[in-house]
């Protein structure tokens, strides 16, 4: 039965971490953010995320959109920087059409940081893609 179920390959979805001003705070905070480059919504998008190394684990975080429209993006949450030393998996789960989708986005230990900071013109801010 396992073999008969078939999750395609996930395409034109990207996860980000953005370094931004927070207008709020007067901060410059680190973001995730979801990225949408395909023609079509994405639909019932959940996401869980967790940090971990060979000692350390953190808790999980879901976070659940209804709706990703066609060619946008979404903020997730907040990353704290302590978090960095860590490797962040960010677990997407979503429906194009009737068919499921399942993509595992990782930022490894140690990669966050200004100096690999790019521009991302879907956001049109600096930050930096996960593998």
């Amino acid at each position: 039965m396992k073999k008969d179920i078939q999750i395609p390959e996930v395409t034109g979805v990207e996860m980000a971490v953005v370094y931004e001003f927070n207008d709020i705070y007067n901060t410059n905070d680190w973001n995730i953010y979801i990225i949408n480059n395909k023609n079509v919504d994405l639909e019932m998008m959940v996401i869980v995320s967790q940090g971990f190394s060979d000692t350390k684990t953190t808790s999980l975080l879901r976070k659940k959109l209804e709706k990703l429209p066609a060619n946008s993006f979404a903020k997730i949450e907040f990353i704290q920087p302590e978090l960095f030393k860590l490797n962040n998996r960010f677990q997407v789960t979503f429906f194009e059409g009737n068919t499921l989708y399942e993509k595992t986005f990782i930022f490894k230990e140690n990669t966050i940081k200004e100096g690999a900071l790019r521009m991302i013109d879907e956001i049109k801010k600096r930050g930096i893609l996960a593998n």
